[in-house]
């Protein structure tokens, strides 16, 4: 199983399992521009920030559950959602527009709250 391993000091280290299963042309190409540094910024309960990885839509949607990391394809974003996001309709998260699955975080995205932007590390992980 492949997982990706998000680091920061804010954060410490958080494993995300990729989503290989919904999105998995998504999966391949974010795993092969591994490792990545991304700076982050905030929208609501969301950090998103643009990625030097160009993926075409793959089971796109706008709305997706709290925890997940998602391909925006608009702006190739990386985004993590963690919460309701000024497009949410409920209390699920909301990209602006459409984004491919890509990961599920496991663990406490709390530690994601508060934040107002981050400088992370994505790194590879294999089980």
């Amino acid at each position: 199983m492949k997982y990706i391993v998000l680091k920061a000091r804010e954060i410490g280290e958080l494993k995300a399992r990729l989503l290989t299963d919904k999105a998995p042309e998504t999966c391949a190409k974010f795993w092969e521009a591994l490792p990545l540094q991304v700076s982050l910024s905030t929208w609501g309960d969301e950090l998103y920030g643009t990625i030097p990885v160009d993926i075409d839509a793959e089971n796109p949607r706008e709305e997706f559950e709290i925890g997940d990391i998602a391909y925006w394809l608009q702006g190739s974003g990386f985004c993590i959602l963690y919460g309701r996001t000024p497009a949410s309709t409920s209390d699920k998260p909301r990209l602006i527009s459409p984004g491919n699955p890509l990961a599920k975080i496991e663990g406490d995205v709390s530690v994601f709250e508060g934040l107002r932007g981050l400088k992370l590390t994505v790194e590879r992980e294999e089980e």
